[in-house]
């Protein structure tokens, strides 16, 4: 018997509609009927096209969730469940950045008939984009407040890790999220680009090439500006330390 032959052993329990429980807990009837049937579709890769950009949209509603908790963890000192919160955001944001890759599959001509059926739709119109760009300063407050209860300045964090593993630990998670929030923004210009060219204008009146001033924006810019500060740090402490240059024979 083939995988497509099993039926429904045991009657749903669950209300609403559905033949299984399973399909009743997760409302498919209802999740697949939010695509264009193929004779409503301007184009096949409509479908592609959808299905990349609504399961981007639950992973990010996921993401803002768990970043939401992650900062009231933090604000409580549970910094190992607010790690663990991290990662997942982290995952998250992997997982959309991943899945551009399939947008890659969609031929440029092809890609303009998609386009033409958006309206006025854009990326920055995301909801999942919009909350996760409101979720991210409180949870850089969060941390900052982490580091005033323990009185150990950001750069001592670095240089002292061993004795504040579980804030060192937060603040490279912390970094990893900035870091996958740029990721999946330079993923989705070069998408952009590589269907319509860098020289084009989007479909609210941005030029492509103005998605570059997102990308270079860091959302954490305290994590990343402590590095610099480490390094000429490094440098003044072991000025002398190199050994001389040998002359060559």
């Amino acid at each position: 018997m083939g995988h497509g032959d099993v039926t429904p052993t045991a009657d749903p329990v669950l209300p609403g509609p559905g033949a299984s429980d399973y399909e009743r807990y997760l409302r498919t009837d209802e999740l697949l009927a939010l695509q264009k049937p193929s004779d409503g579709r301007v184009h096949r890769d409509e479908l592609l096209f959808t299905t990349v950009h609504q399961s981007s949209e639950l992973w990010l509603k996921f993401a803002v969730s768990e970043l939401e908790r992650a900062t009231e963890l933090i604000g409580s000192d549970e910094l190992t469940e607010a790690c663990r919160m991290l990662r997942r955001v982290v995952q998250s944001l992997r997982f959309i950045t991943d899945q551009l890759d399939m947008l890659d599959q969609m031929d440029p001509w092809d890609y303009n008939f998609v386009r033409s059926a958006l309206g006025h739709g854009s990326g920055f119109d995301s909801p999942g984009f919009r909350a996760l760009a409101r979720a991210t300063p409180p949870i850089g407050a969060a941390f900052d407040g982490a580091l005033a209860r323990t009185g150990v300045p950001l750069i001592e964090l670095y240089r002292d890790r061993q004795h504040h593993a579980s804030l060192h630990e937060l603040a490279e998670l912390l970094t990893d999220f900035d870091e996958r929030v740029r990721l999946w923004r330079f993923r989705h210009y070069s998408v952009v680009a590589r269907a319509i060219g860098e020289e084009s204008v989007g479909i609210q009146g941005v030029a492509v090439q103005q998605l570059t001033k997102l990308i270079a924006r860091r959302q954490l810019p305290k994590l990343w500006e402590v590095r610099a500060r480490l390094v000429a740090l490094f440098e003044d402490e072991h000025r002398g330390d190199a050994p001389a240059p040998t002359k060559a024979a």
